[in-house]
């Protein structure tokens, strides 16, 4: 038989829980193209950068699904990227090198409700799948507010995935400007599933 005393469960816990969450969750970030000059690594949430390097122009992703910002406290243009390799901002369609918080997305269930104006109100659709282009699937020039009732989602202000990118993660959205939208145009919404 084998005895543990609390406190060393409770360190052993938490090295079983970090390295479980280092499985599912790895990003690297490089201050130069092409994965040169100096890096950061990390395996969770991190609402500032700026400590850890000054610039990003590549980033490799291990494992897991993530939201980059250009700003701290998860502020600014937002990139969604999944595992693979991305040698310059170009490549994540970055605007600049201005990578200041990241984190991770989860969710393996979808269902997201929207509406065509603020506040809930007027049409409603709901819906569970990806949608290459809201103004042909529900005849919607416009989604005001939205409900993310399961799982992480990306919406586009252009058709086809295309343009300004958007996370929204379970919760709710009064008006566009709650997920960082300048505008109500959404032409485009798709499920985050690669992690």
């Amino acid at each position: 038989h084998f005895f543990l005393k609390l406190e060393e469960f409770h360190d052993l816990y938490l090295n079983v829980i970090c390295c479980w969450q280092l499985c599912l969750n790895f990003i690297v970030f490089f201050e130069d193209p092409n994965f040169k000059g100096l890096s950061y690594e990390t395996s969770c949430d991190c609402p500032t950068l700026h400590a850890q390097f000054r610039r990003c122009n590549s980033i490799r992703v291990e494992a897991g699904c993530w939201v980059l910002y250009e700003r701290p406290n998860y502020m600014g243009y937002q990139y969604i990227l999944t595992p693979g390799e991305y040698p310059d901002y170009q490549h994540w369609m970055g605007f600049n090198d201005s990578i200041r918080s990241c984190r991770c997305v989860y969710g393996k269930v979808y269902k997201i409700r929207l509406y065509e104006k603020p506040d809930f109100g007027g049409k409603m659709v709901e819906h569970g799948e990806d949608c290459p282009s809201v103004q042909e699937a529900f005849k919607l020039h416009e989604i005001h507010s939205c409900i993310v009732l399961d799982g992480a989602w990306a919406f586009y202000n252009e058709s086809n995935y295309k343009g300004r990118q958007y996370f929204l993660e379970r919760g709710e959205y009064r008006q566009h400007e709650a997920w960082g939208a300048t505008s109500p145009a959404v032409g485009s919404f798709r499920r985050i599933t690669k992690f």
